[in-house]
């Protein structure tokens, strides 16, 4: 074969594996992810449910705080200096957020408030945060709006079916004969699981001496089954309750991630109940 002529094919051979590799290049870089950051973990779970590999999620408050006790970090700043989009609950407790964006300096950050009334460890609330999340990423990213409602619908279905298995579960109980007292953090997520919630207190450190003994005397007088903490509020309230009346103390979280393996909304909401019904079967049997 003449020298020319083997030119010609290496240059030919190049230019094939070129046109052949250069697509794929271009997909890699053309398809950024959209960097989000959510106040909690209540958000974070559902936007990497809906948003799936579109999506790149930091979550700010740590699972088992309280958002209320959270200081901002250099590292939290950064995190929106970075991001497109900033999704919060809208709480008192997060007050920080305003310092935080004002911080952050980031002209093209979308911050977004979801507003949802009751508890977000509750199926019927935790199914609207799933809507409104999902309207949140579809808008500022339209391109991908119809991938990320079709993973809405999934996740809108699984939640139903957890939360019919969960209600089952509690039902056959017989909860709504047993009177408790609970934070008031978690009042609505108690009360759905079907006991009777006759009082609820706030902050263990904002807790004055007599409203204590006010709730100790109720709980005697009800004869109260549970005295049900929010691991994220702390539990030295209901640990100082249940020393004088007879009660089970138990812990729950209000944020997936709080315990050990509870990482989304499913498997934290199935660890509440357990331990709810555990303290309930050691009620019964004391």
């Amino acid at each position: 074969m003449s020298k020319p002529s083997s030119i010609v094919r290496f240059l030919f051979v190049a230019l094939l594996l070129s046109l052949l590799l250069s697509p794929l290049a271009c997909t890699s870089e053309a398809t950024p992810k959209l960097k989000v950051v959510a106040s909690t973990s209540l958000i974070s779970t559902i936007v990497k449910q809906v948003g799936g590999d579109k999506v790149q999620v930091t979550n700010i408050i740590s699972p088992a705080q309280c958002p209320g006790h959270f200081d901002v970090k250099a590292s939290d700043v950064q995190m929106l200096a970075d991001a497109t989009i900033f999704l919060m609950h809208g709480w008192q407790g997060e007050l920080f957020s305003e310092q935080l964006i004002e911080s952050a300096n980031n002209p093209g950050l979308q911050a977004v408030t979801l507003n949802i009334m009751g508890n977000w460890m509750t199926p019927t609330v935790q199914a609207q945060a799933v809507d409104n999340i999902t309207s949140a990423l579809a808008e500022i990213d339209p391109q991908n709006a119809s991938y990320y409602q079709n993973n809405a619908r999934s996740q809108q279905a699984a939640i139903t079916a957890k939360g019919n298995e969960l209600k089952a579960r509690l039902e056959s109980g017989n909860l709504s004969q047993f009177n408790v007292i609970c934070s008031e953090q978690i009042t609505g997520l108690v009360q759905w699981t079907g006991f009777n919630v006759i009082a609820s207190y706030g902050r263990p450190e904002d807790l004055p001496i007599k409203d204590l003994k006010d709730l100790i005397d109720k709980a005697k007088e009800a004869s109260v089954a549970l005295i049900i903490d929010n691991l994220q509020s702390g539990f030295n309230a209901g640990e100082a309750m249940v020393q004088d009346i007879g009660a089970i103390q138990v812990t729950l979280s209000n944020f997936p991630g709080g315990f050990d393996n509870t990482e989304t909304w499913a498997k934290a909401a199935e660890y509440n109940v357990e331990r709810l019904l555990k303290a309930l079967a050691k009620y019964r049997e004391g």
